[in-house]
């Protein structure tokens, strides 16, 4: 007799970089012609020393790095957060409206906790971040796909199209996982008007926020959103401190929020974590504030790496760019099989691991079987070279 399973459960995916992560069982790579690797989003590199150094020392000296932290976050980060938001975005942010959650996946899944239950609907731009829809699926959630045509950049009045009586939220995610679109501010200010007229909430991902392009000392923000003295009537934040600071092993990330909404949050965080990790709340707060000419330097170096994709793209045939930006390219790929099988043959006739549209689409979707992802912020510009010169001589 096998043990009961939760429908919901079932219902969902796979996590689809562990499946990737094992194509490369029982495949053996040659020494002067290693794998390039450019599956995943996440940093490869540990932290930088002075970094590893301050989380040493915290370790060491701080016995609350230890012990149970607040629910909601250590309050120095959370005012610091604040303070740089405040800043960042031209508006007005308290202490008290952040939460520091254990990575900025469990932030998505706290804040959908208080939105959406069984049957509920919440809107979402695909191609979509796969975990995204995972949660939606294992809590009973309808995710409805709002289809992107090449530009990838989503439209409010098709979204506006698909509300009904049961939709919770929009989701946004930008700079845009898996896409790269970079969301232009007046969209994304259509997007909340929308969500705040039909009373809705509107979930903006940034985790990718460091990485935007159009980010420069004094420039402007993103987005106005916060510049509304009620935007938490409807406007919820999400960050991620893991791809600014190089944290992904220590999760820690963020949620800006109504001080209501974050006392619903707080039972989420509390059953399931209970705090955040301590040392990693006190590694983001010292990257927070020592760490801002570092991080000038680690977005110019992405920035200079989206440049030679652009270029290899340029030069790839057949193959289509339909968006570059953070960490990420995403493009249609001109060969007679699908995406998914192409991804599985790239492995052991290219040496390259990256992930198939059919990952970011709705089952059966015909525009996952011709789009491929390329998370190219682990590979340097040698390495992005050598990836677009196996691209163009791969002939499946």
């Amino acid at each position: 007799m096998t043990h009961p399973l939760n429908p919901r459960m079932a219902a969902t995916f796979p996590p689809p970089v562990m499946e990737a992560r094992r194509w490369l069982e029982g495949v053996d790579f040659a020494r002067d012609r290693p794998l390039i690797n450019v599956s995943q989003a996440a940093p490869v590199a540990p932290p930088p020393e002075p970094l590893r150094q301050a989380i040493a020392e915290a370790a060491l000296s701080d016995d609350g790095a230890h012990l149970y932290g607040p629910v909601l976050g250590l309050g120095e980060l959370r005012a610091e957060l604040a303070r740089h938001w405040s800043g960042a975005y031209g508006g007005q942010i308290a202490m008290d409206q952040v939460a520091i959650t254990s990575g900025c996946n469990q932030a998505f899944c706290a804040v959908m906790a208080t939105l959406a239950g069984e049957g509920d609907e919440v809107i979402v731009p695909t191609p979509w971040y796969f975990n995204h829809k995972m949660w939606l699926d294992m809590a009973g959630v309808r995710t409805v796909p709002l289809m992107l045509d090449d530009s990838l950049i989503p439209d409010p009045d098709q979204a506006a199209a698909l509300i009904g009586t049961r939709t919770r939220a929009i989701v946004l995610v930008s700079p845009n996982n898996p896409g790269g679109a970079e969301y232009p501010p007046q969209v994304i200010r259509a997007f909340h008007d929308l969500a705040r007229d039909r009373g809705l909430a509107l979930v903006l991902d940034e985790t990718y926020r460091d990485f935007d392009s159009r980010t420069q000392a004094g420039g402007p923000p993103p987005h106005d959103l916060f510049a509304d003295p009620d935007w938490g009537r409807s406007f919820i934040h999400l960050y991620s401190f893991s791809k600014a600071y190089r944290l992904t092993g220590h999760r820690v990330g963020a949620i800006v929020a109504s001080k209501a909404r974050l006392a619903e949050v707080e039972k989420f965080l509390d059953t399931v974590a209970i705090c955040p990790n301590g040392l990693g709340q006190r590694a983001a707060l010292w990257g927070m504030r020592n760490l801002g000419d570092w991080l000038a330097g680690e977005r110019a170096e992405i920035l200079r790496r989206r440049a030679a994709v652009r270029d290899g793209f340029g030069g790839l045939e057949g193959w289509r760019l339909l968006g570059c930006g953070a960490y990420f390219a995403y493009a249609e790929h001109p060969h007679p099989i699908a995406s998914d099988a192409l991804a599985q043959r790239l492995v052991g006739e290219a040496g390259i691991l990256m992930l198939p549209g059919t990952m970011f689409q709705p089952q059966g979707a015909a525009e996952g079987a011709r789009q491929m992802r390329i998370a190219f912020a682990n590979i340097d510009r040698a390495g992005i070279a050598e990836l677009f010169a196996r691209l163009a001589a791969f002939a499946p």
